[in-house]
């Protein structure tokens, strides 16, 4: 078995020599505006995987990896344009911004051209559903980690909840799927608030929420920045003193900094550095690379992300696009800074880790990294 592999392998890498020496890769991310707290450090950590892979000969030893970047403002309509100029230009990967949203406006694009697509950290479970056979996602789905943070709160003796979410993105209705696992579980919702993404004013749901009586066990929101510090903070102001959730849209140092409002949020993310494990190595060469510490998970996923697509240009044997595509959708346990990462069986949603964080004195604290049943992760909510 062993001699097949190694033959099969050796026939792969034989076949890319012959057909290509280069891998475009187009980034279609946002530099600037209000995604790029989370674009800009996968960006960060999708270069330092590019050096690494082009200074070892490229992948396999023989194909390099061109950088095509494009900067869409945190735009939906500029994604749209990037995408086709990316597509225009030859790429034959591209990746997309880390929101569902305009990763969904350009789905047409890279559909029609059969080029695979992954968003930066975009975990709408609807992305690929709506985007098609070309958009993959490369971070926990929403309803996952939904799944893992309302079990351990249900666990941990909390059965009543308040979620707040925002019907302006999908990715703000993640408490949606944190109240149906709450349900499921034999919990109960005791109200729920929506808001606008950018509201500039939170005291009145924050008053609302601290009058309930009785109070609500924890209050639940994927609300990111800059809504989030505003939120925790006239959440805290008004009195309430409960558990509260947020998810990986606040695994950044903003959250890190608030100081007291902020103790013992905990929130769900990609990954932490346990002693030993792949990602203190990535946080080690992140900062051997870049001469400052990793301040966010966000580096390592963007790594990942490009092993990913290592391993899918290995197993394709091939840089033609929709080859890389078909091997994508059957990658199983590649091994990234953050977890391993499997796509086989999936519809573009990665199966890989979820961690559960607490801020612990303006630090990251490890809850639990458990696997959530999968009877109760909830089924996609197609908005």
């Amino acid at each position: 078995m062993k001699r097949l592999l190694f033959t099969t392998t050796a026939l792969s890498l034989a076949a890319m020599t012959a057909q290509a020496d280069e891998l475009k890769l187009g980034l279609a991310t946002a530099q600037t505006g209000g995604l790029a707290s989370y674009d800009a450090p996968v960006v960060e950590g999708i270069r330092i995987a590019v050096d690494e892979i082009n200074a070892a000969g490229g992948i396999g030893g023989n194909v390099m990896i061109e950088l095509i970047e494009k900067d869409v403002r945190s735009d939906t309509a500029q994604t749209v344009i990037a995408a086709q100029e990316l597509v225009d230009g030859g790429a034959e990967a591209i990746v997309l911004p880390c929101d569902a949203d305009p990763s969904i406006a350009a789905a047409s694009i890279v559909g029609a051209a059969e080029v695979p697509a992954i968003s930066t950290c975009a975990s709408s479970p609807t992305l690929p559903l709506i985007g098609g056979d070309y958009v993959f996602a490369n971070f926990p789905g929403d309803n996952v980690q939904a799944t893992v943070s309302a079990t351990w709160a249900f666990d941990q003796g909390m059965k009543s909840a308040f979620i707040l979410y925002s019907p302006d993105s999908q990715y703000t209705t993640m408490p949606l799927y944190f109240a149906d696992v709450m349900k499921a579980l034999g919990g109960g919702v005791l109200g729920e608030a929506t808001y606008n993404i950018g509201q500039p004013d939170f005291s009145a749901v924050a008053t609302r929420i601290a009058a309930l009586s009785p109070a609500p066990d924890v209050v639940m929101t994927s609300a990111y920045e800059p809504d989030f510090p505003t939120f925790i903070k006239a959440l805290r102001a008004a009195g309430y003193k409960g558990q509260v959730i947020g998810s990986d849209g606040i695994d950044s140092p903003t959250t890190f900094g608030l100081g007291d409002v902020a103790e013992g949020v905990v929130f769900t993310t990609a990954g932490h550095a346990t002693a030993g494990s792949p990602l203190e190595a990535f946080n080690t060469l992140f900062e051997e690379k870049t001469g400052a510490a990793s301040e966010t998970v966000f580096n390592a996923v963007g790594y990942d992300l490009v092993k990913v697509l290592e391993a899918a240009v290995l197993a394709a044997g091939s840089t033609d696009a929709k080859a890389i595509r078909d091997a994508l959708a059957e990658l199983e346990n590649v091994q990234g800074a953050t977890s391993t990462i499997t796509y086989k069986g999936t519809t573009g949603m990665p199966v890989r880790q979820v961690s559960l964080i607490r801020v612990a004195g303006g630090e990251r604290e490890l809850v639990g990294q458990p696997s959530p049943k999968a009877d109760l992760i909830p089924a996609p909510r197609m908005q």
